[in-house]
């Protein structure tokens, strides 16, 4: 039995809706399904504009150029997260600002987000690592206080919900990721949504090689491609349709893991109260940081797939110059495990995956 730690799951119109792309010939960003998969996800988050773009760290930095984002400027985001996130932030020129994690919930932590603050704070970027979503009700006031943008990557919480709204309605603008692993895909692809109308023409007069909106191949800003394909958006739709299973189903394949894993010295990523934690991908610390890379080795030994949870950005040769510790980051990001859990997977697979776990901690010495 092997199993891999994610796979899409591509049950529904996928194959009719690029197929009517192929019949009509509309395959490149023109065609009718980039305005409805817009439209729809618009819709699903609860926000008044969006606009589709080719992949989640273009929707980053498209969302920072619209802001206005760029050289001086600081950024402040959590070091425990996808480097993407961090990345997008450097294209612009800004610098980036790292805050440690909470413990309980892996988010970013409000209390370091105001020790970070400076004259060159313009906006803080908060993640929903992993499908649970950050403290907002905390990250609004801090930002309200302080006047800064909010930049929320979604990437991971689709349909993640907090205090009853989806994550990306909070903030000023929202960057969203289809790529192949993420809740729903469209091969590669991302989103931008924001309820803000000036913020949501310059997104899409940026993404648009400039194209001024009243001339016919006039330009009249240096602007990107970073325009998704008719193909690509039509496979988003077909997702989209699905979503409601999706997450239905990966909620119920972590409350398997929490189960099957209970008494063992590892702790899955918790959900706190008052949020709806979608769990993306569901992740296991290891208490002993020790047994984080043997696990991962015996369970590759039985032909189980699973990936080490994000580095912490802030340790990496690009932007470790200057010294710093943010422990928890740290130990989350050094003991940390995903494991399998897309919505095809099987109860019976997952079963084999905890077993196996399990059977990994009684063989191990304790000493």
């Amino acid at each position: 039995m092997k199993i891999s730690v994610y796979q899409p799951s591509l049950m529904g119109n996928e194959k009719k809706y690029v197929d009517d792309c192929l019949d009509t010939s509309w395959i490149s960003s023109k065609g009718k399904y980039n305005e409805l998969f817009a439209g729809h996800f618009s819709d699903y988050i609860g926000t008044k504009y969006a606009t589709t773009v080719a992949n989640g760290t273009l929707a980053l930095h498209l969302a920072l150029m619209a802001l206005g984002i760029g050289i001086g400027d600081e950024v402040i985001i959590p070091s425990f997260t996808y480097v993407a996130s961090a990345n997008a932030v450097k294209y612009t020129g800004a610098e980036v600002v790292f805050a440690d994690s909470l413990e309980e919930t892996w988010q970013i932590d409000p209390s370091d987000i105001e020790r970070k603050i400076t004259q060159k704070t313009k906006a803080i970027m908060p993640v929903h690592l992993y499908g649970h979503p950050c403290d907002m009700d905390k990250i609004i006031e801090i930002a309200r206080k302080n006047r800064l943008f909010i930049i929320e990557d979604c990437a991971e919480a689709i349909g993640s919900e907090y205090k009853g709204y989806k994550v990306g309605s909070f903030g000023d603008i929202a960057a969203f990721s289809f790529f192949g692993n993420k809740t729903i895909t469209c091969g590669e692809g991302g989103m931008i949504m924001t309820n803000d109308k000036t913020l949501f023409e310059r997104a899409v007069h940026i993404k648009g090689q400039g194209l001024a909106e009243h001339r016919e191949y006039w330009h009249d800003i240096v602007g990107y491609n970073y325009r998704m394909t008719n193909i690509a958006a039509a496979i988003g739709l077909a997702q989209l349709e699905q979503i409601d299973y999706f997450i239905k189903r990966k909620i119920e394949i972590a409350c398997m893991y929490k189960k099957e894993l209970s008494g063992l010295p590892v702790k899955i990523h918790p959900s706190s109260d008052n949020v709806k934690h979608t769990y993306w991908m569901v992740s296991i610390v290891c208490d002993d940081l020790e047994d984080r890379d043997k696990l991962r080795e015996y369970l590759k030994k039985k032909e189980i797939e699973t990936r080490p949870t994000f580095y912490p950005v802030h340790t990496m040769p690009m932007y470790d110059k200057k010294y710093q510790k943010l422990p928890i980051a740290e130990k989350l990001g050094w003991s940390g495990i995903n494991v399998p859990s897309y919505p095809a997977l099987k109860n019976e697979e997952v079963q084999f995956v905890c077993d196996n776990i399990r059977e990994y901690f009684s063989l191990r010495s304790f000493v």
